[in-house]
Parts: C-alpha cells; sequence; structure tokens
C-alpha cells in the first residue's frame, strides 16, 4: 500500500496554489478533482500507462491519459523517435516546416469533404480560430453552440445573460469575469437533441447568426437526426457549421468520428489524441470557407513550429498500422465488462455510460462521495483511478485484470460502508470537486 499522506507532489501543489492562480494551466488536472488533500499532482516520468511520482511511488493510469491526449500510451517508443529526429534537425527556424504541407494534405486525405487545413496548438485557440474563419466567411456575428468548447471569450460570453447557460453544457459555474460585457447576447446556447429549441433561435436570428458549433458526442453515440436536421437548417440559412471533434476525433475513427455517419460539416475542429501527447490542433474545412481566413489576421509564431506536425503525422501512421481504434475499444469493452461484473458482485450501484474507448463510471447516490473514496483507495493500490478512463494501447487484458481485482475489492469497500451509513467514515480528507470552484 501506498502512503498517501506523506506525498511531495500534494504538498507542492499546497505550495503551488500560492504563486500559480489555480494552480496550474488546466482545470481537469487540478488534485481538486480526484482527492484534494492527497492527489500526488506532479510526475517524474510516464511510459505507456505507468506513472512515477515525484517519490517515486509507481501508479497505473486508469483515469484521464493526460486529458484524453495518449491513445498510444505516454511516451510511445515511434512517435518519440520522430519527434526526437525533428528536435534534433531544429524544431523553429526562419523557414516554414516542410511536414505542416504533409499534415494539410494528410488530413484532407482522410476527409473527403474538406479542401485546406489551418493549425494551432491547442483545443480552446483551434476552436476560436474556426469561429473567426467561419464568422469571416458569413458576414454574421451571432454563434449558436451545442456542448463544451473552451476558454476564450466568444464562448464564455454566454454566461454573460444568464450565468447558467453552460451549466448544462460540462462545466458548471464557469463565471465571465474579464469577458467583455458588450459581447452579451452574441452566443446562444442549444441543447443536445432539443431541435426545437434549435430552429426557434434560427427563426429569431436567421438574419444576424453566422455559426454553429457542436460536438459530433461526447459521452455517447450522436443523435444522428437531431444532426442532420442542424445541418440542414444550416445550409438553408448561410450558417457555417463547425464540427467540434477535439475530444471526439481518432477515438472511434482515424479522423473524425463523423465520417462514420456520412455527416458533413463545414469545418472540423481536431486536436487531443492528434498528437499523442504533443501540442497540435487543426482546423480543416471546405476549400470556399477556409478561404475567408485570409480576410482575418490569424497568425502565431508557435503554431509553426515542427514537433506538433511530426507527432501527428506519426501518430495516423501509427494508428493505421497497428489497427489502434479498434484495439483501445476492445480493451475499453473488456474493461467496461469486468467492472459492471465487479460492481454487481460488491452490490455496488453502477451506471457504465461513455463509448467503449472512453469508458465513465456513473456511481449512485452520493457520487461525490463515493468517487472520492474509490480514488482514495484505489490510489493507495497504486492506481490514478477516478469516474473516467481514457484506454490507451497500454491497458492491455494484464493491466485491466489486475485494476478490475483491485476495483472489486474497494467496490465491496465501499458497498459495505453504505449499506451501515458509514460511507463518509473512509473518507480522509475532503470531497472532490464536481466543477470549476475558486482554489486560492
Amino acid at each position: 500500500m501506498i502512503d498517501i499522506k506523506n506525498n511531495s507532489g500534494s504538498k507542492l501543489w499546497q505550495q503551488a496554489k500560492k504563486i500559480i492562480p489555480g494552480g496550474n494551466q488546466l482545470l481537469s488536472k487540478r488534485a481538486e478533482m480526484f482527492l484534494p488533500d492527497f492527489w500526488p499532482a506532479y510526475y517524474k516520468k510516464a511510459k505507456g500507462c505507468e506513472i512515477w511520482d515525484l517519490d517515486d511511488n509507481h501508479y497505473i493510469d486508469m483515469s484521464i491519459m493526460g486529458i484524453g491526449t495518449c491513445p498510444l500510451g505516454y511516451a510511445n517508443d515511434e512517435i518519440n523517435i520522430a519527434v526526437g529526429e525533428a528536435i534534433a534537425n531544429g524544431s523553429m527556424t526562419s523557414l516554414n516546416c516542410y511536414e505542416e504541407v504533409e499534415l494539410a494534405e494528410k488530413l484532407i486525405e482522410l476527409h473527403p469533404w474538406a479542401g485546406a487545413a489551418r493549425f494551432a496548438r491547442t483545443g480552446g485557440e483551434s476552436c476560436s480560430i474556426a469561429v473567426r474563419i467561419a464568422r469571416s466567411h458569413s458576414g454574421k456575428d451571432k454563434v449558436a453552440f451545442c456542448g463544451y468548447h473552451g476558454w476564450h471569450d466568444w464562448y464564455i460570453a454566454t454566461n454573460l445573460g444568464d450565468d447558467k447557460n453552460l451549466d448544462e453544457q460540462l462545466l458548471p459555474g464557469l463565471a465571465p469575469s474579464g469577458v467583455p460585457r458588450k459581447l452579451s447576447g452574441s452566443v446562444i446556447p442549444f441543447k443536445e437533441g432539443d431541435i426545437e429549441s434549435f430552429e426557434a433561435i434560427v427563426e429569431s436570428e436567421k438574419d444576424n447568426l453566422g455559426v454553429v458549433v457542436m460536438e459530433v458526442f461526447r459521452h455517447a453515440m450522436p443523435d444522428l437526426a437531431f444532426i442532420k436536421r442542424i445541418r440542414e437548417l444550416c445550409t438553408a440559412h448561410n450558417i457555417v457549421l463547425v464540427f467540434d471533434e477535439i475530444s471526439s476525433g481518432f477515438r472511434l475513427n482515424i479522423g473524425g468520428s463523423h465520417l462514420l455517419w456520412d455527416l458533413e460539416p463545414d469545418i472540423c475542429v481536431l486536436g487531443k489524441a492528434l498528437g499523442n501527447g504533443h501540442p497540435i490542433g487543426a482546423v480543416i474545412g471546405k476549400s470556399d470557407i477556409m478561404q475567408a481566413a485570409q480576410e482575418s489576421f490569424i497568425s502565431s509564431s508557435y503554431w509553426t513550429e515542427r514537433v506538433g506536425f511530426t507527432a501527428a503525422l506519426k501518430v495516423i501512421e501509427v494508428m493505421h498500422e497497428q489497427n489502434v481504434i479498434n484495439t483501445i475499444s476492445e480493451h475499453g469493452k473488456y474493461l467496461k465488462e469486468g467492472l459492471i461484473k465487479a460492481a454487481e458482485k460488491a452490490k455496488l450501484p453502477l451506471n457504465m455510460l461513455g463509448i467503449d474507448p472512453v469508458l465513465i463510471l456513473g456511481f449512485g447516490g452520493d457520487a461525490l462521495t463515493v468517487k472520492t473514496v474509490f480514488t482514495q483507495e484505489m490510489l493507495k493500490r497504486g492506481f490514478l483511478a477516478s469516474n473516467v478512463i481514457y484506454v490507451s494501447l497500454a491497458h492491455t487484458k494484464d493491466v485491466a485484470d489486475n485494476y478490475l481485482k483491485h476495483a472489486e475489492e474497494v467496490f465491496c469497500q465501499i458497498s459495505q460502508a453504505i449499506s451501515t451509513n458509514e460511507l463518509s467514515s473512509l473518507l480522509e480528507g475532503e470531497v472532490c470537486h464536481s466543477g470549476f470552484q475558486r482554489l486560492n
């Protein structure tokens, strides 16, 4: 058992919060999202699905796997070699790297509806680029959206009019502090599956609505009738339809998942798994629409560095050669079936959500307390565990069996505590956060 109460990483996290607002650069990696008092927070080394913390404690990552960025596993050898060569030959110079042309051609080949590409390094900025291009092409300012699309003003401005507009999209409590008040009303949310609501938005805003941004899916398979109706209305009213596939791309398909269902956006945004841990974001679209990028100033130095392009090209190659999509789906299905059996044996309410490569454990009852206890007890056993598992090539049957054995033990421990109304007595620290909260 690992002594979780004496961990250098959890102590460093408390120090970090004093000098870095929020503690770090990404909400989803904050210790408070997992185990507020004892999460190890920092790593020295990672390989496959293994992580070593600052005290050299060894863990198996059965959680977010770099926020879904590493389907090939951490520090994949083939990606490392390609990136290492790119760095050795100069990752930034006064000339452009040829790999960006190769990647543009490869992504257009994977997405026959597209004819052009632009690149960035993060998901949020890639979505902002897509919105800027779409507004430039349509000549209309307002944006309607469904789902989560980052931190930029165009998106968070929806909470200027009603601070609960984002609560049903993904993260509740996102305050629009610092977003210009004049952007109020420029962004309109609609709910997944609610076509009547979307039709009403189009009817009332058809002269001003220039862009629709939506995820194809997040936690379940897509509502195809809903998406196809949106496509029809966008076409009829000169609205640019943007698919945000930053999370869903390269999970069920090499490229955007929309290709599986014959769905055709005007622009698609890709990222996360595309670089397997190296920063790369892609905005691909129809040629005439993408040319509107020339009418707007969209430019940044580090969008031209070599590593992201090189990594993405090698990721696509490895995914083809090693049948990665099928493999991670099989690994996920095995884990899902095992978790269902373990919960049934323990008599613990558990609803398995998500798609096979991205599993979500829906705990019943006092879900946040159950999640926190599960994370706490699995951490002692050498697992980074939460209510989400991004499955990778490294999550082999042996890894899964080891995890499932310990998960069943913890499920039994939690179930017994629930039956005697003693669940909270298992907590050794605070309950984890459910969304955005101030940390300092």
